[in-house]
């Protein structure tokens, strides 16, 4: 990644001392660097720094509410789910603050840890970002239902803090769940306009929680690149359908506010200015969809393919009739259709913000296992994602061509102040 700008004052103090002198001053001699109380060795700028004027693409990390949730959605996606296998509340404090750290030198643009010393020891950060621009990257922490009870047991004195809607999605008709791709006490949204940035930022944090994490199910996720789009229309998926038209604007306060940011009264206090995320992995059944005719593809989702436009308008963003019928009396957009069941009164309204994905073959048909790792955030689940996949599991045409193979649910921990670490609130 680029490297921070040594300050005016570092430049004159490596002027007047030699790098050796300067490393016997700071305690280090030729072992290496100093090993900080974050445990994470220190992360040193000197000879990490990032290139003079190359900031137009740093999300910041700090901030009221974590990036990666209103963020204008990057190029690729790499998602992490954890378990914690450690049984101390202190390692877990402690893992918050190291991640901590590390996330806001890595959306910055920095290495996790200066370059090692010793060659003999093991570099403190991987290494594959060096020299590539911070491409946006956003890092977005979650906990799961399991972090705070499993089994019946209080793991980390956190089970009174358990807010009423954070709880294992229920299972839906046509659910189809593999564990596999299910759960998770923690987890680690990265997301980067360059895949390899947000592979280095998981892969970092997930070598920085060794002993007390280990990985239960990770993905990666695609969407059209900004270079390919220019003109930042809505994404499509791999049905070749826009996916997010009717999102809320995520630049309107008063929308986020009441559709998105846990507010007081919600719920513990902890989490306010939080949100709730769902993640569903949904394998699409590629093969069959092409070879379905495109006034079936159109009525399957209500809209139409090249336009985006509901069924019988023009444009996109045109107003839905759900009710308008045709010269015979049939409605326009069927009733099953994927747009009127997820619409439904209008009200419930949830931030959608999917990627694609593509794993090779699946072995079992021999047919492309690909599809879409659809995440939402939403301030109370219980009356937003729930309700909607609810109509959606029963009725929707949509699910002759698509499985949900893995589920999970975690409660976005608020934005952290710097000096503050993420899940102080949480922890306090």
């Amino acid at each position: 990644m680029k490297e921070n700008t040594p300050s005016d004052e570092t430049k004159l103090f490596t002027k007047k001392v030699s790098r050796r002198k300067m490393l016997k001053t700071a305690g280090v001699g030729g072992i290496g660097v100093v090993i900080g109380a974050s445990g994470i060795g220190g992360l040193l700028t000197l000879s990490d720094s990032r290139a003079k004027g190359q900031t137009k693409d740093i999300v910041p990390f700090y901030g009221a509410h974590q990036a990666g949730i209103t963020t204008e959605t990057q190029d690729n996606l790499y998602f992490a789910s954890l378990e914690v296998t450690t049984d101390k509340r202190s390692d877990l404090i402690q893992l918050f603050k190291d991640w901590t750290e590390a996330a806001a030198q890595m959306t910055a643009g920095n290495l996790v840890g200066e370059a090692s010393l010793n060659a003999n020891m093991p570099p403190k950060d991987t290494g594959e970002a060096k020299e590539l621009s911070p491409s946006n990257l956003t890092i977005t922490f979650g906990v799961g239902p399991t972090l705070f009870s499993k089994d019946g047991k209080d793991r980390f004195g956190l089970k009174s803090k358990k807010p009423a809607e954070l709880n294992a999605l229920p299972k839906f008709p046509m659910d189809a769940l593999e564990d596999s791709w299910s759960g998770g006490d923690i987890c680690i949204q990265a997301c980067a306009d360059d895949l390899q940035v947000a592979f280095h930022a998981v892969r970092n944090l997930v070598r920085i929680g060794r002993g007390k994490t280990i990985i239960h199910w990770a993905q990666t996720g695609f969407q059209r690149t900004k270079q390919a789009d220019s003109g930042k229309t809505t994404p499509r998926n791999l049905f070749g359908f826009k996916d997010g038209t009717v999102n809320p604007d995520t630049n309107d306060g008063s929308e986020m506010n009441e559709h998105v940011w846990v507010k007081v009264g919600d719920g513990p206090d902890w989490l306010v200015g939080g949100s709730y995320m769902v993640v569903r992995r949904i394998q699409m059944y590629i093969e069959v969809w092409d070879r379905t005719i495109l006034k079936e593809q159109e009525n399957t989702f209500g809209r139409h393919r090249d336009s985006g436009a509901p069924l019988g308008m023009k444009n996109e963003f045109d107003r839905v009739d759900l009710e308008a019928k045709d010269s015979n009396g049939n409605q326009i957009i069927p009733e099953n259709s994927h747009m009127s069941l997820s619409r439904g009164d209008g009200k419930a309204k949830i931030l959608r913000r999917p990627y694609s994905y593509a794993d090779g073959m699946d072995p079992k048909t021999g047919s492309f296992n690909a599809g879409l790792l659809f995440i939402c955030f939403q301030r109370n689940p219980s009356k937003q994602f729930i309700p909607i996949q609810e109509r959606l599991a029963k009725n929707d045409k949509l699910n002759e061509y698509i499985v949900h193979r893995g589920s999970a649910i975690f409660a976005c921990l608020p934005g952290v102040k710097k000096g503050g670490y993420i899940g102080d609130s949480l922890f306090g």
